[in-house]
């Protein structure tokens, strides 16, 4: 049975609505930057290029590094839009978009994300480099969809009592990595732990400008949450719905964080543009090894 034109829409061109991209267009490798001009800092290193476009903060060049094809994306900020961006990406490697219909044989891809964070412990500096073991949803986006072989149910019970999490929000989820990825990119220069995605900057973050929050304390109590030597190490906005919506299509999944921020220290990095192109450098690297 063909999907219907209302919920996988096209361009003329028959490319992917958002995305603006067809199969030929894209790598099975493929990196995720948040900001659209932080592609270009990446693709800089490439070899060559072979491909770019851009619809609206959705910007993709495919192009090759020492020999291997590599497509890098930016999805712009938050869990929604990363629900676009792998939505669509599946869509182009296992949907035929001329016929509308699922194709008997799946794609898996292998999606590297290079993104920015703040950390949340003491110990893990400004201009260092993390890689996510296991995504903490606090944003909800996942609940749209039938998660119940990709929780880690042990964990969320134990972070929910402990932080005594309010019902009126969406109940957190915990997702594990790809663990193939992890394998090829961690090394002992770098800290691992659990990253935190909220769906906001300020609130959503513990931030107070003039809005009070819901749960003052939240922070802290994330902070000094610890389940068997498992730590919540650093917050953003993008890595859950990474996780989640890949182990839910049967993609790959890493998520790696330049620190610029520690909000336990209250400092922020002298040099963030830095520790980001070290961190695309090393990322690069590590996938080509």
């Amino acid at each position: 049975m063909s999907i219907q034109h209302s919920e996988l829409i096209l361009n003329s061109d028959g490319s992917i609505y958002h995305l603006n991209l067809r199969p030929e267009h894209i790598a099975t490798d493929i990196i995720f930057v948040g900001d659209q001009y932080r592609v270009d800092k990446v693709t800089k290193h490439f070899d060559s290029i072979e491909f770019t476009t851009q619809k609206r903060e959705f910007k993709t060049t495919t192009g090759t590094y020492k020999n291997k094809r590599l497509t890098v994306i930016s999805t712009g900020i938050g869990p929604d839009n990363i629900d676009i961006v792998l939505n669509e990406l599946d869509a182009i490697v296992n949907i035929d978009l001329e016929t509308r219909q699922i194709k008997k044989e799946h794609t898996s891809l292998n999606i590297t994300r290079i993104g920015t964070s703040g950390s949340l412990q003491n110990d893990i500096p400004v201009d260092s480099i993390l890689l996510s073991s296991h995504a903490l949803d606090l944003n909800g986006m996942l609940h749209s969809y039938q998660i119940d072989k990709i929780t880690t149910p042990e964990i969320e019970k134990a972070f929910i009592n402990h932080t005594n999490w309010s019902d009126k929000k969406a109940t957190p989820i915990i997702i594990e990595n790809g663990k193939l990825l992890e394998q090829k990119l961690y090394s002992n220069s770098i800290y691992k732990g659990i990253t935190a995605t909220a769906g906001g900057f300020y609130g959503p973050q513990g931030r107070v400008l003039r809005l009070g929050l819901q749960d003052a304390n939240l922070n802290t109590k994330i902070d000094s949450f610890n389940y068997n030597n498992n730590r919540i190490t650093n917050l953003e906005m993008e890595t859950s719905a990474i996780y989640g919506l890949s182990k839910l299509l049967g993609h790959n999944a890493i998520s790696m964080n330049a620190i610029i921020a520690n909000r336990a220290t209250g400092t922020f990095s002298k040099n963030p543009s830095q520790i980001i192109e070290d961190l695309i450098i090393y990322t690069l690297n590590k996938l080509v090894e």
